[in-house]
C-alpha cells in the first residue's frame, strides 16, 4: 500500500514538472509558416498592382496608336491633304512641303493657309471623339527655323511661325472656304498651345527645316481626362499682318 502511494505521488509530481511550453523547433516552424504566409499575401498584392498598371499602360498605348491611325486616315481621305504625314515615334503631324516658310519669314501663303483651315477641322473631330477626349491632352504648334542666324533671332522667328498657324486658323476664310464654327474656334483656343523651337531638330536641308509641326500630347495614366470648359465670349481678335 505504501509503495502504491509513493508511486502515485511520484507520478503526479513528474507530470506536474513536465514543461508545457512548445519546443524551440516548433516555435521556429510556426514563425516560418507565418512569415511565408505574410510574404505570399504581399507578393500577390504587388503582382496584382503591377498587372493593373501594365494593363493600364497597354490600354494607353493602344489608344494612342488608334488616335494616330485616325489622323493618318484623315490625311489620306482627301487628295488635297497629300503631303501631310504622321510621325508615330514623335507623335507629330508633319505638313512636309505643304507648310514651308521663306527665309526670315513667318508668313504662310494663301494655299498653305487654306490647307490648314481645311485639315484642322478633321483633327478637332478626332480630338472630340470619345477616344480623343479620354486621352488627347493638347496639341502643341511647333515652329522651326534653319541653322542660319543667331539663336535668339531664330527663337523669335520660330515662335512667330507657330503663332502664324493660329492666326490663319482663326482668320476670316477666303471666298468659297467653309467658316469654322464658334465651337471649333473655341476648341482651337482651348486645345492648341504655341511653342517655338529655334534651330533644334534640323532637317536635311534649310528649306525642310523652316517648317511647322503639330505635336500631339497625351495624358498620363494617372491624369484625368480632358474636361470641356464652358464656352467663352467670342473675342478672338486679329493678328497683325
Amino acid at each position: 500500500m505504501l509503495r502504491t502511494r509513493i508511486s502515485a505521488g511520484k507520478k503526479i509530481k513528474d507530470e506536474a514538472e513536465k514543461p508545457f511550453w512548445i519546443s524551440f523547433a516548433d516555435l521556429m516552424t510556426a514563425l516560418m509558416v507565418m512569415f511565408l504566409l505574410v510574404m505570399s499575401v504581399a507578393l500577390m498584392a504587388v503582382t496584382k498592382t503591377v498587372s493593373e498598371e501594365q494593363r493600364a499602360e497597354d490600354a494607353r498605348k493602344d489608344a494612342i496608336a488608334k488616335l494616330l491611325s485616325m489622323v493618318e486616315e484623315a490625311a489620306r481621305k482627301d487628295p488635297n491633304f497629300r503631303g501631310i504625314n504622321v510621325n508615330r515615334d514623335r507623335q507629330v503631324i508633319d505638313f512636309g512641303d505643304r507648310a514651308r516658310f521663306d527665309t526670315a519669314s513667318h508668313q504662310l501663303n494663301k494655299d498653305q493657309a487654306k490647307l490648314l483651315r481645311a485639315f484642322i477641322p478633321s483633327v478637332l473631330d478626332i480630338a472630340n471623339s470619345e477616344l480623343g477626349r479620354d486621352w488627347l491632352k493638347r496639341i502643341v504648334v511647333e515652329g522651326f527655323a534653319d541653322k542660319r542666324g543667331s539663336y535668339l533671332l531664330n527663337l523669335n522667328l520660330s515662335m512667330q511661325r507657330s503663332q502664324r498657324v493660329l492666326c490663319v486658323l482663326l482668320a476670316k476664310p477666303e471666298t468659297g472656304e467653309p467658316e469654322l464654327s464658334l465651337q471649333q474656334r473655341e476648341d482651337i483656343r482651348q486645345l492648341f498651345l504655341v511653342g517655338g523651337y529655334s534651330s533644334n531638330s534640323q532637317k536635311d536641308t534649310l528649306e525642310e527645316s523652316r517648317r511647322i509641326e503639330l505635336r500631339l500630347e497625351f495624358r498620363g495614366i494617372k491624369e484625368n481626362p480632358r474636361s470641356t470648359p464652358p464656352m467663352e465670349e467670342e473675342n478672338f481678335g486679329a493678328c497683325a499682318i
